[in-house]
């Protein structure tokens, strides 16, 4: 009788084999060899062909599985994780282990199931059901691989509140229970929330990673990401700058994910040539590194340097994707490089094979319209092959607000209303055209479906980091504890710009009121208190870097043009929707914002 294979050297050899580069065809001979060497008895072998084969073919890896005459909870759980994103398959196999009476799921079963119901945007209910099944066969608190697993399904299905109730739950938690903790208030701050909220997840990240280390857990890279990204969102220089200092003096590899998310918050701090230099010095750069320092450069409005970028990208053999031309088209809609930016649009397909998304035509229609082509912008969005969503709309309408375009606003404001009817923005915007035409009567009628609807306009907030710490205000604060002395600093900012000639633009204040009392209203906007406090608390060799979450207005726009050359300093300002750099009266937008 034939001797079966040695085990230890058939693993070694199959290892082997995977390390290579495999089609299908060579996939199947190494499975034809495995059979008539016996090496198909042996589970774990048989686990690494249905790895390889789930990867080339799905229905192949069916075939070969269900060939398997009693396959064991180790098999199934190996095949469920090699297809999560398959997650109609990945559950057919779990329902045939709840059939088998001889097998039980256990630790290993879940995880993977949890990740193919987080990758698929409806399938919230299937994994709260499977949540259940967890209680019914194992004891997650006893199991951390579980927990995260768990934490990372509710946070990735935006319920952030019952991943942090989880985590809370873990007596110890491991690295990768705060890591994933931590990726899921640093992706929140990035999607799905906005304003206030989105500074609240990045604090409440940052107050995590001091937990983190209290508990004497090492961070490692993949912790050192998150913490530089929410560092990034909220403008947290000192912590920023404080975790690359930890990544090079822990001796931590500063891998390319590291990298990219240091170049990603240099840039986002307004640190662009430091970005660029990491950026320089980084020998692997692939489509993610290009697509952060193509983004950086079109936030600093360095629209025709984001092209080169993106021309060198080509020419060293990089595939740009869908991400590297939303952020090549914005650095265009920047700086108003209309041809420039239409031409990247068409080679998209014609030359990439790209085929445009709902994301890729907003872009367009935002570098129209803030062109002032809001004709072209509307017959854009009217031809485009997909429905227009409210980003979409909101470009037309932010566009017809810059160049007073009242008919076409007006008509993006009912799209909008429609799609999104409790957001406070688009009534604002709205309101903000009819008061640059002191049609008061619409302005009060705007308001007054604001009320009826319950809809509350989000306020603006300007963040100013001193000496490590962040001070938040809000339009007219009086909450800081230095509030005296800010409103004094205030009064004598107001009085030196009346003597330089600063006249204040009321037409976007929403009140029917007289205009001494409008140039009080704009006084008191967000930016301004954390200027005055910024004078008033930092050296004057510094600059000030401020971060506001809307658009900066035309008057503070225009006031801190100005202030920049009275009083000696740089102003950074990071707003809504890109830097600005102020410096001896003039802005680095050149007021195309």
């Amino acid at each position: 009788m034939k001797k079966p294979p040695n085990p230890i050297f058939s693993h070694q050899t199959v290892l082997l084999l995977q390390n290579q580069q495999h089609s299908i065809k060579t996939m199947k001979q190494i499975h034809a060899n495995m059979i008539t060497t016996g090496l198909i008895l042996h589970a774990y072998p048989l686990s690494k062909i249905l790895i390889l084969s789930s990867s080339l073919s799905i229905p192949y890896s069916l075939t070969v599985f269900n060939q398997i005459q009693t396959p064991s909870i180790f098999l199934f759980n190996t095949f469920i994780s090699s297809i999560t994103n398959n997650a109609h398959l990945a559950f057919s196999l779990y329902s045939r282990v709840l059939a088998e009476k001889s097998l039980k799921p256990n630790n290993f079963t879940y995880p993977s199931l949890f990740k193919a119901c987080g990758s698929r945007p409806n399938w919230f209910r299937h994994g709260r059901a499977l949540h259940v099944h967890v209680f019914k066969f194992i004891e997650p608190h006893c199991d951390c691989y579980v927990q995260v697993s768990l934490i990372n399904f509710y946070s990735v299905s935006g319920k952030l509140g019952i991943a942090r109730y989880l985590f809370d739950e873990m007596s110890k938690p491991d690295l990768a229970a705060w890591n994933s903790i931590l990726a899921a208030y640093c992706n929140g701050s990035c999607s799905g929330y906005c304003g206030g909220e989105n500074a609240s997840l990045s604090i409440e990240a940052l107050c995590l990673f001091n937990q983190m280390l209290v508990s004497h857990v090492r961070p490692n890279e993949k912790t050192l990401v998150a913490i530089i990204g929410a560092c990034a969102d909220l403008g947290a220089l000192c912590n920023g700058v404080w975790s690359h200092a930890y990544v090079l003096r822990s001796n931590l590899k500063m891998n390319h994910f590291v990298a990219t998310a240091l170049i990603d918050m240099y840039a986002k701090f307004g640190y662009l040539d430091l970005a660029c230099q990491l950026f320089d010095l980084m020998s692997h750069k692939d489509a993610l590194c290009y697509n952060v320092m193509i983004r950086g450069l079109a936030l600093h409005g360095h629209g025709h340097r984001a092209i080169r970028l993106f021309q060198r990208m080509r020419e060293e053999g990089v595939e740009p994707d869908n991400v590297t031309f939303v952020a090549v088209i914005c650095a265009c809609t920047h700086v108003g490089l209309v041809n420039e930016g239409s031409e990247i649009f068409n080679s998209m397909k014609e030359v990439y094979g790209i085929e445009p998304k709902l994301e890729h035509y907003g872009c367009l229609v935002d570098l129209l319209g803030r062109a002032g082509q809001l004709d072209e912008a509307l017959e854009l969005v009217r031809s485009m092959p997909m429905e227009a969503n409210a980003v979409v709309w909101r470009s037309l309408l932010g566009a017809c607000r810059v160049h007073g375009n009242l008919e076409i606003g007006e008509l993006a404001l009912r799209h909008l209303v429609e799609l999104e009817p409790e957001t406070s923005g688009y009534y604002v915007l709205l309101s903000n055209m009819y008061a640059n035409i002191s049609r008061w009567d619409d302005v009060r009628r705007v308001r007054k479906v604001m009320k009826n609807k319950g809809v509350n306009k989000f306020p603006g907030t300007s963040f100013v980091e001193i000496d490590g710490a962040l001070h938040e205000f809000l339009i007219g604060d009086k909450t800081h504890p230095c509030s005296d002395m800010i409103y004094r600093k205030l009064e004598e900012m107001n009085w030196k710009l009346r003597m330089h000639g600063h006249k204040p633009s009321t037409k976007e204040v929403l009140f029917d009121i007289e205009d001494e009392e409008k140039e009080g209203a704009l006084s008191y906007h967000s930016e301004r208190l954390a200027i005055a406090f910024a004078l008033v608390a930092t050296d004057s060799s510094f600059p000030i870097r401020i971060i506001k979450n809307l658009r900066v207005c035309q008057d503070c726009h225009a006031s801190t043009k100005l202030i920049s050359k009275i009083y000696g300093r740089d102003i950074v300002l990071r707003d809504g929707n890109r830097f600005h750099h102020f410096r001896n009266g003039a802005c680095s937008c050149l007021d195309y914002w």
